[in-house]
């Protein structure tokens, strides 16, 4: 087969001149003579160009309007805003478009404000019967850090069981038996923030299990009030009015905690010379807290970047529903050490 390199090889010119030459490259600087000279060399030695392969252009795929529903303010607890963010970085490696953010209770969920979205990512206790009565034209929801129900839902959770467990281990190896927890309710929320029903924490659930299979659990010292820093203040108040005070306290959340070593402190407690404190989340200001705080690190930001893997297989035809458990770990600081006797 006759190639271009032929062509220049007889014609004595490079391979750039003879394509610009069969191309009519108007902007070519060659002498007639030379010019005729290729065009001859073409004839005689049969030259047939390549036809070129048809190029499927891949169309640019269109992009999915998702929206965001948030149990809590993410102000108020940062978890809930490490999830959001997740889910918006993943969204830039998929065509999917967060459109609207909404927060149960203070925004205006109705039917109107998400009949135009292609999927919902929701994060927190919210009650998915309730929002499917409002949202019923498909089964795009992902829920994130809670288990519905309704099981034709995708899930998205942190391994609190298994976090639980290995936290009371930790705490037993280092001498603590006479251990409280200070936790929040359970509790589901419709999408105008009425509460539908109760459900089981797992961290304080684990704890209880646990701790009764030991032979070491006392009801008196389980509190539990609100997600709040506030009620973490409170229910530290209350367990220090027993006058009997644990060599540690398991915290269901950083912010929580925030209000427990602060009524320890008020109290002249020492943390962790008197009690140890471990909690859970492992939020930004959980290494600044005076001491450092010793918790579960929960991947809130791969939580909401496989919330969002999730929905795109779910737009692309997936019905089977998922559930993923993501791994939390310890993370041993400062307000953890060995009980003294």
């Amino acid at each position: 087969m006759v190639t271009i390199k032929d062509i220049a090889r007889h014609s004595q010119v490079s391979t750039a001149t003879v394509s610009r030459i069969l191309n009519n490259d108007p902007s070519l600087s060659v002498s007639e003579e030379t010019r005729k000279r290729v065009l001859a060399i073409v004839d005689e030695l049969d030259y047939k160009p390549l036809r070129k392969k048809s190029v499927k252009v891949k169309k640019q795929e269109e992009a999915y309007n998702i929206g965001v529903i948030m149990l809590n303010d993410e102000t108020i607890d940062p978890y809930f805003q490490s999830i959001r963010l997740g889910a918006e970085d993943a969204c830039n490696q998929y065509p999917l478009r967060i459109v609207s953010t909404m927060i149960v209770g203070k925004s205006q969920i109705t039917a109107d404000s998400v009949s135009d979205l292609d999927g919902l990512i929701v994060i927190g206790d919210v009650d998915i019967a309730d929002l499917k009565g409002i949202y019923a034209h498909n089964n795009n929801i992902i829920a994130v850090d809670y288990v519905p129900k309704d099981t034709n839902i995708d899930v998205v959770i942190s391994d609190f069981e298994g976090a639980t467990e290995l936290v009371i281990s930790y705490l037993l190896e280092l001498g603590h038996t006479d251990i409280a927890y200070i936790g929040g309710k359970g509790e589901i929320y419709g999408v105008s923030k009425f509460k539908t029903s109760d459900k089981e924490d797992t961290r304080q659930r684990t704890f209880e299990k646990t701790m009764k299979e030991k032979g070491l659990y006392n009801p008196e010292k389980v509190l539990i009030g609100e997600w709040s820093t506030a009620s973490g203040y409170t229910l530290t108040k209350q367990l220090l009015e027993m006058n009997d005070l644990p060599s540690a306290i398991v915290v269901g959340s950083d912010p929580t905690a925030v209000g427990v070593l602060r009524a320890l402190h008020e109290a002249e407690i020492r943390v962790p010379e008197d009690v140890s404190i471990f909690s859970y989340d492992d939020i930004e200001a959980a290494a600044y807290m005076n001491p450092p705080l010793s918790t579960v690190k929960v991947y809130g930001d791969e939580m909401g970047k496989t919330a969002v893997k999730l929905l795109y297989d779910r737009l692309k035809g997936r019905t089977i529903p998922l559930k993923v458990i993501l791994p939390a770990e310890l993370v041993i600081r400062d307000s953890v050490i060995a009980k003294t006797y």
